[in-house]
């Protein structure tokens, strides 16, 4: 009962402060840890007793790698595999030596020093994670880079624990540590493994009994299950969930999956949240205040430059990577468990376990705010003319010695994600000039060896979009992840040339306005799209001819979805009056103006006698011509309404496009 009556405070307390910083625009996360600081043993004292909290907090913890191992999928894996090994190896080997050199400096004992770089090294996975996600901005680059080091933070937990013995004086012997290396290493290649072998049967059979009962027993046997048995070989908890998520990242059910255990998690990690508030002593904190304020800024400045160094060393632009490193700066929740294994070893004193506690909580609960300010940030650092005429210089290099050739009335495509790519397929088969920007490095070094016209480079800088010709470029397409980025992007290209037409593709609705606002022709937003292809393919299911289909669609995206709400359909009586008619088909075709319809009568044409059909109605602009005769003279872009049995329908297609 004492549990459940703790539970209770938790929620309460959680519910009414997440609540009342909403009202004042301050994210989630700091809502949590501003309740467990309150809540706390350090608080007011409504919860003494915090383990079984701390319990919830771990299982939050899991259920978050979980779900971020199923979005990640092996594939996705190994083509991060640049950020994940040279930026995570970057980060936490220039974390933990600068770390440690000046504390070594300060406390001249090596040991501790060193220690202290173990702990500064690890970043927030659940703080980070959660609010890329809140952002929709887990694919953005910067999303991506903090991603890839973050997952190598959580995979040098082990080896920070299995040498933590070796800085007390206890030691451990090689081939113990051989031993551990080696089960972790076994434990891995097994799980993944499954991936391909077991668990796609499995789940094949459990998802055929139709029990959605037992499809989310599965999923929470896998995650826990495979949690387990990593944490039994060495490894962490954690690091098992992510491997159980990728194995369900690999299965056809993990759509499904995601939205099934969605509610457990967010459950569970707030809790993470609360506990981790609960360890803030605020009297410590008072007592100690410049040591704690030192620690903590200490701490910022030094992971915002090795974060940034990492994400710039790892082929990112600096813009992106000064993102990414302050996103990065804080004091993860696995550092907690490196300290209680120091604290084990004797190598953690009481004092600097307050300090470390401290400093730990307060990077935490500020982390919102500078994820939130980092885009601003990293747009004025980069802008400065130091920083431009350094580092910035060579990254745009290759664009300044290739991409200014006199090219004119061309296309410049900015991501060569999926849009991007289709779009320069399409245009080299029309033969129109084309150049693209693509901060991916790996990307452009492959795709230049096939003689795509493609350059490296971050297009909020308008050197770079200069140097592509922007003043001179007839069309513009913005096809990234990064809403900011997409924003200045939009702003810089319209002032440097007001006349190019802009084509955005964004992933909500809600950014179109603001996207219009900054000088975008038009703006392509996804959720919408899908939306005008249900609706199309109803109304077509119920016999509406295409050309009205389009001419509704065109309404809709003209003007975006406040159509959508007034929308007026022409009346359906005649195909209402056909619907006893199953064979017969209703459809309209557009006349191209250089087309051969053009300018000969429906009786030249042998419309009837060549396909079958019968033309009903032609549209000529506004105007609308009822059962023409047979010496109507049809033009360009005339609108033709016909009807026919179904297999007749698909020979008029044909034949109308035959005549082009």
């Amino acid at each position: 009962m004492e549990f459940l009556k703790s539970l209770e405070i938790i929620f309460i307390a959680s519910a009414i402060t997440v609540f009342l910083l909403h009202k004042l625009k301050v994210p989630t996360v700091v809502g949590f840890l501003v309740a467990g600081i309150v809540i706390g043993p350090f608080g007011v004292g409504l919860v003494e007793d915090s383990h079984m909290v701390e319990i919830l907090a771990e299982i939050g913890v899991i259920l978050l790698l979980f779900t971020v191992g199923i979005e990640f999928s092996m594939t996705r894996l190994l083509r991060m595999r640049k950020a994940v090994v040279l930026g995570g190896g970057i980060q936490v080997a220039f974390t933990i030596g600068l770390t440690a050199l000046a504390a070594y400096a300060v406390s001249g004992l090596l040991q501790r020093s060193i220690f202290f770089g173990f702990l500064t090294a690890l970043s927030s996975t659940a703080i980070v994670l959660k609010m890329l996600a809140e952002k929709g901005e887990t694919d953005s680059p910067h999303g991506r880079i903090m991603v890839g080091i973050l997952i190598f933070q959580d995979l040098c937990v082990v080896p920070l624990i299995l040498f933590t013995p070796v800085l007390s004086g206890e030691g451990i012997s090689a081939a113990e540590m051989a031993e551990t290396v080696g089960k972790a290493v076994a434990i891995i290649t097994i799980v993944l493994l499954s991936a391909r072998w077991i668990v796609p049967g499995l789940l094949h059979r459990v998802v055929h009994t139709r029990s959605r009962e037992l499809f989310i027993i599965t999923l929470m046997l896998m995650c826990f299950g495979i949690a387990l048995v990593t944490y039994e070989f060495g490894l962490s908890l954690a690091l098992g969930a992510f491997l159980a998520g990728l194995i369900m990242s690999e299965s056809e059910y993990s759509h499904q999956a995601t939205s099934d255990i969605l509610p457990f998690k967010e459950g569970f990690i707030g809790m993470f949240f609360v506990s981790v508030g609960m360890l803030l002593d605020t009297r410590y904190i008072l007592s100690h205040f410049w040591t704690v304020t030192i620690a903590v800024l200490f701490i910022f400045g030094l992971k915002i430059f090795t974060g940034t160094m990492a994400a710039y060393g790892a082929g990112t632009p600096l813009k992106t990577s000064i993102h990414a490193g302050l996103g990065l700066s804080q004091i993860g929740e696995f550092s907690f468990v490196v300290a209680l294994a120091g604290q084990s070893a004797g190598i953690v004193s009481e004092d600097f376990y307050q300090v470390f506690i401290a400093s730990s909580v307060v990077t935490m609960i500020t982390t919102p705010f500078i994820l939130k300010g980092a885009p601003a940030a990293a747009e004025w650092i980069t802008s400065q003319r130091f920083v431009r005429g350094g580092a910035a210089r060579i990254k745009t290099a290759g664009v300044e010695q290739n991409a200014r050739k006199g090219v004119e009335d061309h296309v410049i495509i900015v991501g060569f994600g999926l849009n991007g790519k289709n779009l320069a397929r399409v245009l080299k088969e029309a033969e129109i000039p084309y150049v693209v920007l693509e901060m991916n490095s790996d990307t452009v070094r492959n795709m230049k060896k096939k003689g795509e016209p493609m350059y490296y480079g971050d297009g909020t800088s308008s050197e770079i979009l200069r140097n592509l010709g922007v003043e001179h470029a007839r069309v513009l397409v913005v096809a990234i992840s990064d809403p900011a980025s997409t924003r200045r992007i939009v702003s810089i290209a319209r002032h440097q040339n007001p006349g190019i037409h802009i084509i955005v593709r964004t992933r909500y609705l809600a950014e179109v306005d603001d996207l219009l606002a900054l000088g975008a022709t038009e703006v392509i937003p996804e959720e919408f799209e899908t939306s005008v292809e249900i609706f199309s393919r109803v109304l077509f299911k119920y016999n509406f001819p295409g050309h009205v289909i389009l001419d509704m669609a065109e309404k809709v995206r003209s003007g975006s979805y406040e159509v959508l709400r007034n929308v007026e359909l022409p009346k359906r009586h005649l195909f209402e009056r056909c619907e006893w008619l199953p064979d017969m088909q209703i459809d309209g075709y557009r006349v191209a103006d250089a087309s051969g319809m053009s300018d000969r009568t429906i009786a030249e044409l042998q419309i009837r006698k060549r396909t079958g059909v019968t033309v009903i109605a032609v549209r000529r602009g506004a105007e609308v011509f009822v059962t023409p005769d047979p010496e109507f003279t049809i033009k360009g872009n005339d609108i033709l309404l016909f009807t026919g049995e179904r297999e007749k329908m698909m020979e008029a297609m044909e034949y109308f496009k035959s005549l082009r």
